[in-house]
């Protein structure tokens, strides 16, 4: 018996990385993929009983894993991002926030014949989008950044909004069934979850955050002192009154994120890579709960709810909210089309459906499957339309096919003519202020500061941009952009040039390893070799192939007076690197860019 759970487990965790895979493969949500395999492994096979194999312990692990989940997404919560829209944030996540609830309960009472109270209790569960399926879909539609943010901020901070909201008008049903004084009790339970959250959250975020910036524990202990204490604090949160504790860790990855001085960099990646194995796991373990025969007994009627709330209870709640601020209509149909539902509304409806039930309270048995329902439609329907309408709308951010020069000097100057030519989108960024001054005269786009500072994560705008290129004379700053940026555009897309040796010196022991630089550009060339060229009558020239004058033809033709630099698709604007081992062959049409010693007569 322990095998064959171990067993599932284990296959749990593998379709989990490879639903994950094929949603980066084909450029969909993850969340369709991970439902799809838990109804297979689930209600279709019968091969997986979440109730059987986890028994008990079920809800506490769905409990601690979505909390792990709010305090990643919390962390990436910082104020700076959100000037001029906090108006907006706050709208919908409160006022906002009920308009939604009481058309979703006045929706499902009249469509579905549900209780008046089951009614409010559901529309409490779905008014919560949340960051486990906002963040993915905003990955593949790639929205500008001010919708990006704002729906980054709603998904998460009313994830325990919403949480709250379904165990105040829980708590008001349960009190009612045992004939007590309901508003009472109901207001009570408020006051005490939101100061409870509130207070503790606060007092674990400073706490950890003093603890971070004084160096009182070793950085290998970062990851799993933080992972303890969030578990702790939600366990702390739950003892002193039921479902407070998602408030709590909401607030307190809120309060780490603003402290100044702390770094959560190595915290937020390690709470990212968990979030998204929790994630798998939880929407394959409680989509395999799901019965069919339920979701059957609903009827077309279930469909009239996603479409009132798809259509007018989303649309109603974003223009209250946005009256008065700078988003532009575009921006405001894009932000009512955006609404997703996921883990939270599962788990939370989940929980509640098996504590109604046992009171035998009427239609408690569809509760969860109408909310998964509403999450599948709403991520299938939105996942299929929001990318086309985004472009439509011109709201959409192209694709990042731009570069990220880090060094402004006179090499980088040189290559940026020829790409500024070919109209490629490129940012130079530096800190020598006479190099970004004569880049600024050439009209190229420029950062001046530190591309690896606090300032830059603010101020260096991405958009566009997919690739690193660091030409900068310092090596290792070089080194450090190519490690920080990894992460942003992937490492198979960060270049940097071949360092300078000093042969006094033992390389291997003083060069930083080929891991954190990435490619090695232009085929191994240091920039004191290209800045000599350059120096010695050297140019940088485009040259167009065609199906007469091949690649081939092109590197016979100049041999070893040419090193490539760079090919461009001129429609697209897509760019290919060549690097040191590289063996790519350039199309037809494409245009090379290369670096040539003094041309002669004839090449020029």
């Amino acid at each position: 018996m322990q095998e064959e759970i171990l067993i599932k487990l284990a296959v749990i965790g593998v379709l989990g990385s490879l639903a994950q895979w094929f949603s980066w493969w084909v450029k969909l949500p993850s969340i369709l993929f991970l439902l799809l395999l838990g109804f297979l492994v689930g209600p279709i096979t019968g091969y997986l009983n979440p109730d059987e194999v986890f028994g008990d312990m079920l809800f506490p692990m769905v409990s601690l894993a979505v909390s792990v989940i709010l305090f990643e997404g919390a962390l990436t919560l910082n104020f700076h991002e959100i000037k001029g829209l906090q108006q907006v944030i706050r709208r919908l996540v409160s006022t906002g926030t009920l308009i939604c609830w009481v058309i979703i309960a006045l929706a499902t009472h009249y469509l579905m014949n549900f209780e008046w109270q089951m009614s409010f209790l559901f529309g409490a569960l779905v008014v919560v989008t949340g960051p486990t399926v906002i963040v993915p879909m905003l990955r593949t539609v790639r929205v500008n950044s001010k919708i990006a943010n704002v729906l980054r901020w709603e998904g998460i901070i009313i994830d325990p909004i919403g949480a709250l909201l379904a165990v105040l008008v829980f708590t008001f049903i349960v009190s009612s069934q045992a004939g007590g004084n309901e508003l009472s009790h109901v207001f009570m339970v408020f006051t005490k979850l939101i100061v409870i959250g509130t207070v503790l959250g606060i007092v674990a975020g400073q706490t950890l955050g003093m603890i971070l910036k004084h160096h009182l524990l070793p950085e290998y202990l970062h990851n799993i002192f933080t992972l303890t204490l969030v578990f702790a604090v939600f366990g702390l949160s739950n003892h002193f009154e039921h479902e407070s504790g998602l408030l709590a860790v909401t607030v307190m990855g809120i309060w780490l994120a603003n402290m100044k001085g702390v770094h959560i960099e190595e915290i937020l990646n390690f709470k990212e890579s968990l979030s998204i194995l929790l994630i798998s796991g939880l929407f394959i373990i409680l989509a395999s709960r799901i019965d069919f025969q339920q979701i059957k007994s609903l009827g077309w009627a279930s469909l009239g709810v996603f479409l009132m709330i798809q259509f007018f209870a989303r649309p109603i709640k974003v223009w209250w909210s946005t009256l008065g601020s700078d988003l532009q209509w575009q921006e405001k149909v894009m932000v009512s089309w955006i609404a997703p539902r996921g883990i939270v509304a599962a788990a939370v409806s989940a929980l509640f459906a098996i504590k109604l039930e046992a009171i035998n309270y009427p239609n408690a048995d569809l509760l969860v499957s109408l909310t998964f329902i509403i999450i599948i439609t709403t991520v299938v329907f939105q996942s299929a339309t929001a990318r086309p309408l985004a472009k439509a709308l011109q709201v959409a951010e192209p694709e990042a096919l731009g570069l990220l020069i880090v060094g402004a000097n006179p090499v980088v100057q040189a290559i940026a003519l020829v790409l500024q030519k070919e109209g490629v989108d490129f940012v130079i960024a530096d800190s020598y202020w006479q190099q970004i001054k004569q880049a600024r005269m050439q009209g190229f786009k420029t950062y001046y500061g530190n591309p690896v500072s606090k300032h830059a994560d603010q101020h260096l705008h991405l958009i566009g941009i997919g690739h690193l290129l660091g030409m900068s004379m310092n090596r290792h700053l070089n080194t450090l952009a190519a490690k920080k940026y990894a992460a942003e555009f992937g490492k198979k897309n960060i270049y940097t040039l071949k360092p300078n040796v000093d042969k006094n010196k033992d390389s291997e022991k003083h060069l930083s390893t080929i891991d954190f630089r990435g490619h090695i550009l232009f085929g191994g060339k240091s920039y004191a070799q290209l800045a000599s060229i350059l120096s010695q009558g050297g140019v940088v020239k485009s040259t167009l192939m065609t199906d007469e004058f091949t690649f081939k033809n092109y590197l016979e033709k100049h041999g070893s007076r040419v090193i490539p630099l760079i090919a461009i698709s001129p429609k697209t604007k897509q760019v290919k690197i060549f690097y040191q081992g590289n063996e790519f062959k350039v199309p037809s049409q494409w245009v090379v860019v290369g670096m040539f010693e003094q041309l002669n007569s004839e090449e020029s």
